[in-house]
């Protein structure tokens, strides 16, 4: 249960909702049998993960359409929690997702150029913005941007209100003119995960106000490990529907509390990762790989295309952060800047070297490094890894198995 409970704490899950989950754990975990051929230690883990799961709401949710569209949605939140960009994210997910027709309301007309902003992220995420400017009331832009969006004919229309650097009065009676005015179909509340546990106390002063309907996690691409989530879901009772995990419009998904879970105790999230290969890499893409194993014409320039893709599918940290058993404070060690240097060398090359790495020797090596801003000890570095790479693929490309014991002691 201690380490249980430090792990909560380190993942910034409120200690009020540690100190009540950890009682009710020790509570199940007495009463349990041993399943299978799990050891004690393994069967209170699995107890802990179906627990976090259930206690963040056990299924992924999501949106309730109207059956007359537009299905209307309210964005809430402090300012700086990532608002507006969760409003063009989820624009461009329900557009991908379910077909609609959406558009966006820019009703923050208090921080400055955060109708530039929605603009610019809404044209982005292919979303119709409806704005004017900042001299108006906020509540009666969004009655305007009502009528409009069904004069349009849009499926959704998604608000995006002000914001304020902390609760206040005049922020929630605002806020509550404007869902009095659009009626929204459903209210999200965006709450940045790096608060943590700061984060309850935003989300309990808005559900006395303004009883939004689910939660929007964002920037879970930081070092937070969710730990907000868990908590705003304990405390408030509402369901966390959406999460954004980077920078970037596509990276905005579905919350999954059975994979939330897992990255809150450290053990990955192989599902996620799985989803965002799938995005990246594509089936024809993968075939015509394939062939060039079996081949054996994989080059370097295949190598630079596989970098590339892995690379849209957000910072490395986060990738391999998803796959369990990797410790947290090696991932706080990965360089991003190593891949810059990995791209430099091979664009350096001419395209018959990345065709035949074997024919960099001395004065080729010393011509890479100089055109690509680093040293012969990289560009060796990076021959050698690249020779032991297609190693690999020619075993398995041939059918066979690779001698994994080998090519580790080749690598060390």
């Amino acid at each position: 249960m201690r380490e249980i409970r430090l792990a909560l704490l380190e993942a910034d899950v409120n200690f009020k909702v540690v100190r009540e989950f950890t009682r009710e754990l020790r509570e199940k975990c007495i009463d349990a049998e041993i399943v299978g051929g799990l050891n004690p230690g393994q069967q209170v883990v699995k107890i802990v993960a179906d627990q976090l799961t259930e206690l963040m709401g056990g299924n992924a949710a999501g949106i309730t359409f109207s059956p007359r569209p537009p299905t209307v949605i309210l964005m809430a939140g402090l300012q700086g929690s990532g608002k507006t960009t969760a409003t063009a994210k989820l624009a461009q997910l329900l557009a991908r997702e379910n077909g609609s027709s959406v558009a966006v309301a820019a009703c923050d007309v208090y921080r400055p150029a955060a109708v530039e902003q929605l603009v610019r992220v809404g044209a982005q995420a292919g979303a119709t913005v409806y704005e004017q400017g900042t001299d108006k009331d906020p509540v009666e832009i969004a009655g305007w941007a009502l009528d409009r969006a069904r004069e349009d004919g849009k499926d959704v229309l998604i608000v995006d209100t002000s914001g304020r650097l902390h609760i206040d009065a005049e922020l929630m009676q605002e806020l509550a003119r404007i869902r009095e005015r659009v009626k929204p179909h459903c209210v999200l509340l965006v709450v940045d995960a790096m608060t943590g546990q700061d984060a309850v106390n935003v989300a309990e002063s808005f559900a006395e106000t303004a009883r939004f309907d689910g939660v929007v996690i964002s920037k879970l691409d930081g070092d937070a490990r969710g730990g907000a989530a868990l908590s705003v879901r304990a405390v408030t009772g509402r369901p966390i529907l959406y999460a954004s995990t980077g920078e970037k419009l596509d990276q905005f998904e579905r919350f999954h509390p059975d994979r939330m879970a897992q990255r809150i105790l450290g053990m990955g999230d192989v599902m996620s990762l799985i989803e965002k290969a799938e995005q990246e890499f594509e089936e024809k893409d993968a075939l015509a790989l394939e062939r060039k194993l079996r081949k054996d014409e994989f080059g370097l320039d295949d190598m630079l295309e596989q970098l590339r893709a892995v690379r849209k599918m957000g910072p490395l940290a986060n990738v391999l952060g998803m796959i369990p058993g990797l410790p947290q404070n090696q991932l706080r060690q990965v360089d991003e800047r190593e891949l810059d240097r990995v791209q430099a060398i091979i664009l350096a090359m001419t395209p018959e070297e990345r065709r035949r790495p074997e024919l960099i020797k001395g004065s080729r090596r010393l011509r890479i490094a100089r055109g690509s801003g680093t040293s012969v000890q990289h560009v060796n570095r990076l021959v050698k890894q690249f020779q032991q790479t297609r190693k690999v693929m020619r075993t398995i490309g041939r059918g066979g198995r690779p001698n994994l014991g080998a090519l580790m002691r080749q690598a060390r």
